[in-house]
């Protein structure tokens, strides 16, 4: 290897007539950082020493320079992909950089498998995710479902997407309830919006009707000075013990707790979620604690009443 000046060349391959060179050559500046090019080529060999090279090839050109840029992203891609490639392997996760987006498609190409029960098994035999990292990223998942909560607030969603928000967000039903159950149908007349085990092994129902779409939870007159519930929320009601009644039927129906998947009935409840509290009066407020005590096995709940128990559990404060 010869240095002349700022120059620096090495051959990389020698044969009778041909020779392969590189050569690394620095253009100083003087308001930044130098500039490093790489040429590399095949040259003819010369007898004549006093002669400069010539390309081997001259259409196309044996030869190539790279400016600094590239020189730099043709560095990183042998340095990060090189030694895997070498080895055979197709996708990996490079230790230098592991929060560069190329790593974030690889792990999200893993957690896609279809072969899911195999994934968890392998994560969780292999410790691979902490127990603070697992509840950190649970912690921020329920962040981000609380945050697309208050968008849909403000779009007005439909019941369906409100369903699936709920389905796929079990744990803002509080800790009274283990899970939703696949089965919504007590009988071929009534569908419930969610079927839900309770944490005592028994069956309770969720019901939801759309926070907007001019359903209003206070009816527009005062009774003797008092708020009382609209004509849409009282439909909401009767329908929730019209379920409760259904289901109480079903109670000894082996075939209908076979369709539950064991879960027993007994006394279910409902929660109803209906309508807007953010900018209930004081009355109001009084009027809905009145109105909650009169009903032994139906709660009602706004969608303000949820937002709030969500940022409590997660500790980001009331809305």
């Amino acid at each position: 290897m010869s240095k002349v000046a700022d120059k620096l060349s090495k051959t990389l391959r020698l044969k009778q007539r041909v020779a392969t060179r590189a050569i690394l050559w620095k253009i100083p500046h003087n308001t930044r950082q130098d500039d490093v090019r790489l040429k590399i080529g095949r040259y003819k060999i010369s007898p004549d020493a006093t002669q400069g090279d010539e390309p081997e090839c001259l259409d196309p050109k044996s030869e190539l320079t790279l400016d600094k840029e590239e020189f730099d992203a043709m560095l990183a891609f042998l340095r990060d992909n090189y030694e895997p490639f070498r080895q055979g392997v197709k996708a990996f996760i490079p230790l230098e950089q592991p929060f560069a987006r190329d790593t974030a498609t690889q792990i999200k190409a893993l957690f896609a498998l279809p072969e899911r029960a195999s994934v968890v098994k392998f994560i969780v035999d292999n410790e691979l995710i902490g127990e603070d990292l697992a509840d950190g990223l649970r912690q921020a998942s329920r962040a981000k479902a609380v945050r697309e909560f208050e968008q849909m607030l403000g779009e007005d969603s439909v019941e369906q997407r409100w369903q699936k928000w709920f389905q796929e967000n079990d744990w803002v039903l509080g800790s009274e309830f283990v899970r939703i159950l696949d089965e919504r149908s007590i009988d071929t007349a009534n569908i419930s919006d969610f079927l839900m085990e309770a944490y005592d092994g028994f069956l309770d129902i969720v019901e939801i009707k759309r926070p907007g779409g001019g359903l209003k939870f206070w009816s527009g007159a005062l009774d003797h000075g008092n708020p009382v519930p609209s004509a849409d929320l009282i439909k909401a009601i009767t329908q929730a013990t019209r379920y409760i009644f259904e289901l109480e039927q079903e109670a000894n129906s082996a075939k209908f707790r076979t369709r539950m998947g064991g879960v027993r009935t007994v006394k279910p409840r409902c929660i109803l979620i209906f309508g807007r509290s953010s900018s209930w009066s004081p009355e109001e407020c009084e009027a809905y604690r009145i109105l909650n005590s009169g009903y032994h096995n139906v709660s009602i709940m706004t969608y303000d009443h949820v937002l709030a128990r969500a940022k409590r559990i997660l500790g980001m404060g009331a809305p």
